[in-house]
C-alpha cells in the first residue's frame, strides 16, 4: 500500500539526481549551510506532496540535495514546529520521508536559550542527551514497518559523530560546548524560573524543536548528531534584558559560518 511517506517520497525523487544518505535539519538563523551546498537542487517545501509550510522567522522552507563537500546531502532549510499548529505527526513528516528516501544519518541544528551559566552567547553545544517536555511523537498506533514500538532512547546521539566533531573543531579551531537539550513547546520564552526549573533538572540548554525529529529518527534507526548555538542566555535576564526572536536569528546568523564548517567536515 502506498503511504502519504511514499508519495512525497517519490515525488521528491522525480525532482533531483542525488540519492544521499545523510540529511541534515537547519534550524532558525542556520540556513545559510544551505547556500554552500553545491550544484544544488532546490524543492520549495510547498511544492512537495503532504509538507507544510515553514512560518517561523529565519525558516526558508526549501529541501535542498547537492554536494557539501564533496559528499551528497539532503537539507531541510527551515523545520516545521508543534508551536506553529501542526500536530506531532506533521512535524515530524519530513522525518519519516527521509527515512523512506534512504537516510542513514541525520544531522540536526537548533538555536537554544543557554541555562549553564559557564556558556554564553555564540557558543557551540553538542547535544548529548535530551529532556522531552513535548507530546511524544510516537504516540498512537505504531508504523512496525518502521521500528519498534518501544524505541530504545539511552544512546540517542551518536558518541562516533560527537567524538568525530571534536576533533574536527580542534583542526579548525572552534570552541566546543557538550550538554543536555531541554525540549519544550513554546512559542512563549521560558520565565526565570523555568530557566532555573530547567537547570536544576540537568539541562543545559532550551528550545522549541529538535526532540521530535529525533525521537521519530531514532525510531527509524539512524544514527543522529545534534547541534545547538547558544543564543541567548539565562543568566543575562533581567527587567531590563530581555529575550527577542529577531536577537536570536541574528546571534544564530553569526555563529553559523563555525557550524557550517563542523558540519561539511562531519559530512566528509
Amino acid at each position: 500500500m502506498t503511504t502519504l511517506f511514499d508519495q512525497a517520497a517519490y515525488y521528491i525523487l522525480s525532482r533531483t539526481k542525488y540519492r544521499p544518505t545523510t540529511a541534515i535539519i537547519l534550524g532558525s538563523g542556520l540556513g545559510k549551510l544551505a547556500d554552500t551546498i553545491t550544484e544544488a537542487d532546490i524543492i520549495p517545501y510547498k511544492e512537495i506532496p503532504h509538507f507544510k509550510a515553514s512560518t517561523a522567522v529565519g525558516h526558508k522552507g526549501n529541501l535542498i540535495f547537492g554536494l557539501l563537500g564533496n559528499t551528497p546531502v539532503m537539507a531541510m532549510q527551515g523545520r516545521f514546529h508543534f508551536y506553529e499548529g501542526y500536530t506531532m505527526q506533521e512535524v515530524t513528516f519530513p522525518v519519516r520521508v527521509m527515512s523512506r528516501l534512504g537516510i542513514k544519518r541525520l544531522l540536526v541544528s537548533n538555536a537554544a536559550g543557554g541555562i549553564n551559566p559557564n556558556f554564553a552567547v555564540g557558543d557551540l553545544m553538542i547535544i548529548t542527551d535530551h529532556i522531552n517536555f513535548m507530546p511524544n511523537p510516537l504516540i498512537g498506533k505504531n508504523i512496525e514497518e518502521m521500528g519498534p514500538r518501544f524505541p530504545d532512547m539511552t544512546t540517542v546521539y551518536s558518541r562516533q559523530l560527537r567524538a568525530t566533531a571534536h576533533e574536527v573543531a580542534a583542526k579548525l579551531g572552534i570552541t566546543l560546548r557538550e550538554g543536555v537539550y531541554v525540549a519544550e513547546t513554546g512559542p512563549t520564552y521560558e520565565t526565570p524560573a523555568e530557566y532555573r526549573m530547567f537547570g536544576m533538572m540537568g539541562g543545559d540548554a532550551v528550545g522549541m524543536s529538535t526532540v521530535p525529529e529525533v525521537i521519530v529518527a531514532r525510531h527509524c534507526g539512524m544514527e543522529i548528531f545534534g547541534m545547538s548555538v547558544i543564543t541567548n542566555c539565562a543568566k543575562d535576564l533581567s527587567d531590563t534584558c530581555q529575550n527577542d526572536g529577531d536577537d536570536v536569528v541574528r546571534a544564530a546568523d553569526k555563529a553559523a559560518d563555525r557550524m557550517t564548517e563542523i558540519f561539511k567536515e562531519l559530512v566528509n
